[in-house]
């Protein structure tokens, strides 16, 4: 079982986004992948009260395929609680967060409550890491110093320029998980697989941005042992997120 642990599904016409959910199922059949977590590119509920609705329907289209995850604004701290048990309600298996789009400090009151809400759920939490502000595995690893019990999974693993960045962080917190989409150096998947265990990298593709079978070449082609590449292409994902890997 192969699982994409990050691309996208949202319909956002204000913004040029048009990405039903047929689309990214198509591009995982192309790739030879069995099922992909989906997301909105806009927080919820700021700048799309109906993302959470949107994203349930859109994962029920497709039960086998798609899995549901919530994109959150932090800053809306008095609905946070309500969202994520709403969320849960209505099989969501996770929670994305990005710091660039909402400003929100991965380490601020705001965000760390709505980890501890995503813990208490037993929800993973992606972050976008990478390059930009907010966004560094240095940051983000004060969010997951402070919320230990929540799995925590750095989207990009760092980026362009962070990677080794990502990965000395996730040596120090064990709640730390790196996600592989669009990190542009096979080579440090090898390596943070050899220093923290195939059992602590996700892959991710970031589609449609990103097309999911290159990023899947990049774990193929590393000719990692069956049992870590297996781990990486969806047993992990399968675990963080409690859903079967058959």
């Amino acid at each position: 079982m192969i699982i994409d642990f990050h691309t996208h599904v949202d319909e956002a016409e204000a913004f040029g986004w048009i990405d039903p959910p047929e689309k990214i199922v198509g591009l995982l059949d192309e790739a030879g992948i069995d099922k992909a977590v989906i997301m909105t590119y806009t927080d919820l509920p700021g700048t799309n009260p109906g993302a959470l609705e949107y994203i349930v329907d859109a994962a029920a289209q497709f039960p086998d395929r798609l899995v549901p995850f919530v994109r959150l604004n932090p800053n809306y701290t008095a609905a946070m609680t309500e969202l994520v048990e709403r969320a849960v309600e209505l099989g969501v298996r996770g929670v994305k967060l990005h710091p660039t789009t909402t400003l929100a400090h991965p380490a601020g009151d705001a965000t760390v409550a709505v980890l501890r809400a995503s813990a208490q759920a037993g929800l993973p939490v992606l972050f976008h890491c990478g390059d930009d502000p907010y966004t560094t595995p240095q940051t983000l690893g004060l969010a997951a110093q402070a919320v230990p019990e929540c799995a925590i999974v750095f989207g990009h693993m760092g980026g362009y320029f962070h990677v080794r960045d990502a990965i000395d962080t996730a040596l120090r917190l064990p709640n730390v998980y790196l996600e592989t989409s669009a990190m542009p150096r096979p080579e440090m998947i090898r390596t943070a697989v050899g220093e923290l265990g195939a059992h602590r990298v996700i892959f991710g593709s970031d589609g449609p941005g990103c097309n999911p079978r290159l990023e899947l070449a990049k774990i193929t082609s590393l000719g990692l042992p069956a049992a870590d590449e297996q781990a990486i292409l969806g047993g992990n994902a399968a675990r963080l997120m409690e859903v079967s890997a058959a």
